[in-house]
């Protein structure tokens, strides 16, 4: 902003941007009109000066005279930018739960007895989704004893996804027929009992499903492999390969003994 006044001497005070100024104003009697020329060439060359080195501070002020509902809105909408920014670095900026006092897996603790911050399940604990109280479905049994039957009907659909799941897991070292010939055999593992012998024809369903969920001598487990209604389904392929290998014309169908022959 500029301040004018006129002093006793005639002289006009200026404030500018670096102070004050005095500049001689033009008299009556100090000689017309080059006097009046000259006076305004130095206003002009000043005023072109003060619109170059106009500080940011005095082009606010300025601007605000000029339209002050303008400048009024700017700032308003300044604050607002401001504080939309602010609450959005300190939503984001959420740390209270990610440094939380908390243990680790397997870390120390001088809270428990047994100086474990890990703590053992409760006795009688069972997860979501694997409540298994039908002994016959998942473990195989019957009164402690292997099962002699299927939990389920035993139908084509159960064969043939017990030879899909068969030929996936089994035949590398059973091979597709169950003689213990597979392949990994062929490259020195060592061989499995074939499943035509007697002792595994006799052997009841229950059995084989025990092996398939616990494993047997150098085969492992397949409990995480194979859910238990797949290994039923392996089970009831295998003894449709035992009963092929085994197989008289008598137990062909009727109707189908005339295929034999093509």
């Amino acid at each position: 902003m500029k301040s004018l006044r006129l002093n006793a001497d005639g002289f006009r005070l200026r404030i500018s941007d670096f102070g004050f100024r005095n500049e001689r104003q033009p008299q009556r009697g100090d000689g017309g009109k080059r006097d009046s020329v000259a006076l305004r060439s130095v206003g002009r060359d000043t005023k072109k000066k003060e619109k170059q080195e106009k500080p940011l501070c005095l082009c606010a002020s300025v601007a605000f005279l000029r339209n002050p509902q303008s400048a009024i809105r700017n700032r308003k909408l300044l604050v607002a930018i401001l504080c939309i920014s602010v609450f959005a670095l300190i939503g984001c900026y959420r740390d209270d739960m990610r440094n939380q006092p908390k243990y680790k897996p397997l870390d120390e603790s001088a809270f428990f007895p047994d100086g474990r911050a890990a703590r053992p399940q409760i006795a009688g604990t069972v997860a979501r989704g694997q409540l298994r109280i039908d002994d016959h479905l998942y473990t195989g049994r019957v009164n402690n004893e292997f099962a002699e039957a299927f939990p389920f009907r035993v139908s084509l659909d159960v064969l043939k996804r017990g030879q899909e799941r068969y030929n996936i897991f089994c035949s590398p070292c059973h091979d597709r027929v169950g003689t213990g010939e597979g392949m990994i055999v062929q490259r020195g593992f060592r061989r499995p009992s074939s499943f035509h012998i007697e002792r595994l024809r006799e052997s009841p369903p229950g059995y084989f499903f025990d092996v398939i969920t616990n494993g047997f001598g150098t085969m492992y487990s397949y409990a995480d492999r194979v859910k238990p209604e797949d290994r039923w389904a392996i089970v009831a392929y295998i003894r449709a390969l035992q009963l092929s290998q085994q197989a008289t014309l008598a137990d062909v169908p009727a109707d189908e003994v005339h295929r034999l022959s093509e």
